[in-house]
C-alpha cells in the first residue's frame, strides 16, 4: 500500500517503520513542524511536508497519529477529493470524529506505549481494528497482518475501556514506579535496588491473574506495617499520604 503519514511523534515514527519494514510505501509524513516531518521522512524514504495542501490525493491510506486532540482537526483539513482510507490509531477517540471527512475510514490501534528512543517490537503488539465496513476492514487487516501476530476487531466502545484500562496497567504504573525513586532517592537509596521486584511483579501477572499474585501489607490486612509506611510519608512526603491510603482501601476491599 502507498501510506501518508498525519504525524511525527512517537507513535507515528514506530508505526511509520513498522509499515516499511512490511514492505508498505510511506510516501509523504505530515507535521506542523517541518524539521520533525523531514527526520522521520527520511528514515521511511518518504517525502516531508508541512501543508496538506501538499497531500498525495492517490494515497491508499491516510494514518494520522497525532495526540487525540488534534485527530478531528486534521481530519477536517484533508481534501475532499480523497480515496484512500482514512484512519487513526488513537484508543480513546471514536471512529465517529472521521465519519464527516471520508468515505472509507477505520481505526488501528496498538496496544502499547512507545517511546521514540526505544525500538519495538510491533510483532507482539496487539492492533485493535474498527472499519466502516466489511471491505474497509479487511484492506486494514491485509495492511497490518505482516506486521503482528495480535490483530482482532474491536469496536469504540471497548477501544475506549481497553484504553483506560492500559492507562491504569501501564501510564499509573510507571508514576508510581517515579514515587518509588523519589522516596529512595530520599533516604539516600538507588531505584535500581528495586528493579529486580519489578520485573518479577510483571513476569507474574504473564502467568497468573493480577488479584492472585497481589502480595504487600494492605492485602494481608497488616495495619501495623501500613501505619508504620504512613508516618514516614507524613515525615517527607505528605504529598502521598491519601494515595498511599486510597490504594491501600482498593487492596483491603477487592
Amino acid at each position: 500500500m502507498d501510506i501518508v503519514l498525519l504525524g511525527s511523534g512517537n507513535v507515528a515514527t514506530h508505526f511509520g517503520k513498522a509499515l516499511f519494514d512490511a514492505g508498505h510505501r510511506v510516501v509523504q509524513v505530515y507535521s506542523r513542524t517541518k524539521a520533525q516531518a523531514i527526520v522521520l521522512a527520511d528514515a521511511l524514504n518518504a517525502r516531508a511536508i508541512d501543508d496538506l495542501e501538499a497531500i498525495d490525493l492517490a494515497a491508499d491510506l491516510y494514518l494520522i497519529a497525532v495526540t487525540d486532540g488534534a485527530i478531528g482537526q486534521v481530519a477536517a483539513q484533508l481534501p475532499a477529493a480523497l480515496n484512500g482510507i482514512v484512519a487513526h490509531t488513537a484508543g480513546s477517540v471514536d471512529m465517529a470524529v472521521l465519519i464527516p471527512h471520508a468515505q472509507k475510514y477505520g481505526v488501528i490501534y496498538p496496544v502499547q506505549t512507545f517511546s521514540i528512543a526505544k525500538p519495538v517490537d510491533f510483532s507482539s503488539v496487539p492492533l485493535a481494528l474498527e472499519a466502516s465496513d466489511e471491505a474497509t476492514y479487511a484492506q486494514l487487516t491485509q495492511l497490518v497482518d505482516p506486521l503482528s501476530t495480535q490483530i482482532f476487531s474491536c469496536d469504540s466502545r471497548q477501544r475506549l475501556a481497553l484504553h483506560v484500562a492500559a492507562v491504569f496497567a501501564s501510564n499509573f504504573t510507571n508514576h508510581l514506579y517515579a514515587i518509588g525513586a523519589d522516596i529512595l532517592r530520599k533516604h539516600a537509596l538507588d531505584f535500581d535496588l528495586i528493579r529486580p521486584l519489578i520485573l518479577e511483579t510483571a513476569q507474574k501477572v504473564m502467568a497468573f491473574s493480577p488479584r492472585e499474585v497481589q502480595t504487600g501489607p494492605a492485602i494481608r490486612h497488616d495495619v501495623g506495617t501500613m501505619q508504620k509506611h504512613l508516618e514516614l510519608l507524613k515525615e517527607g512526603h505528605q504529598g502521598l499520604v491519601a494515595l498511599y491510603q486510597q490504594l491501600s482501601e482498593q487492596i483491603y476491599s477487592n
